[in-house]
């Protein structure tokens, strides 16, 4: 199964590539609705006159300043491999309020505030690498971050990997408990997605413990009806099958050959955790 796997993954990474001209649509991770409150991610975002790169330079806000989406414009900028339109946005400085146009892909995903800290989720840019097993292939991969604000100062930042193109139609970013894992506060979960069959979404976990954030083994999921899926999970301690001090890698593969017969492979690791860190058992 992981042959094919990689073969789509591959086969869908050259279309998009030779594709990519034809693009005119933002990735829907940067969709903002009009009149509703985010925030920015990137630090030192330029606020400009008009929805241009080119256009004159207004202002500068820093990670974590609130804003109020006004309108989208339906311009939209490439850098790497995020697309996302620009937005002409509200804020505030002190007692002066202010209007002028941000790139899309300089907001939050989404943000979560917990014990007097926010938590920003977002894309930073994107990076080209070789694919592992088909080092000809060079990939366009898209570097994700969560950080740790207090306020305007930033306490922690953790990167990974996350999704290009057709994955990046949606994204979620929600706060779950700490798993009965030992010293741990609560956990941080950053998940990127498609809409289209055959497109994979991705997780991250993030574990949260005194100021500082520890990134879990990524999960992927992918499928096709009923015809193939790649199915990736934790099984933790307060799950059903879960055990002390350790969290549980789960991986179940099917495929129907030409007969229409089911071809199921599973996999499992452990990973133990000593409270401030974790291992492969």
């Amino acid at each position: 199964m992981k042959p094919f796997i990689t073969v789509l993954f591959l086969c869908i990474i050259q279309f998009f590539s030779a594709q990519e001209e034809d693009y005119e649509y933002a990735n829907g991770v940067f969709y903002f609705e009009e009149n509703k409150t985010q925030k920015i991610f990137t630090d030192f975002t330029r606020i400009r006159q008009s929805p241009n790169v080119n256009a004159q330079i207004l202002d500068s806000l820093q990670t974590n300043q609130q804003i109020l989406i006004l309108k989208q414009d339906e311009t939209i900028l490439k850098l790497g491999e995020r697309r996302a339109n620009w937005y002409k946005i509200s804020y505030q400085k002190g007692d002066k309020t202010s209007e002028g146009y941000v790139w899309g892909g300089n907001i939050c995903v989404g943000y979560r505030t917990k014990n007097g800290y926010d938590f920003l989720f977002g894309l930073t840019k994107t990076i080209s690498k070789k694919d592992k097993e088909y080092p000809e292939i060079v990939i366009k991969q898209n570097i994700a971050a969560i950080k740790m604000v207090e306020g305007n100062t930033l306490i922690d930042e953790v990167s990974f990997d996350t999704g290009s193109g057709e994955s990046l139609s949606y994204g979620t970013f929600t706060i779950e408990s700490n798993h009965k894992l030992k010293n741990v506060e609560f956990t941080l979960k950053a998940m990127v997605s498609g809409e289209a069959c055959g497109i994979a979404s991705y997780d991250q976990y993030v574990l949260v413990k005194d100021k500082k954030m520890i990134v879990l083994p990524q999960l992927m999921n992918v499928g096709d009806a009923d015809v193939y899926y790649h199915s990736e999970q934790f099984v933790f301690p307060n799950d059903k099958g879960g055990i002390p001090d350790a969290f549980i890698f789960k991986m179940e593969e099917m495929e129907k050959d030409e007969k229409e017969r089911e071809k199921k492979k599973n996999a499992s690791k452990t990973y133990l955790w000593n409270g401030d860190s974790y291992r492969l058992k």
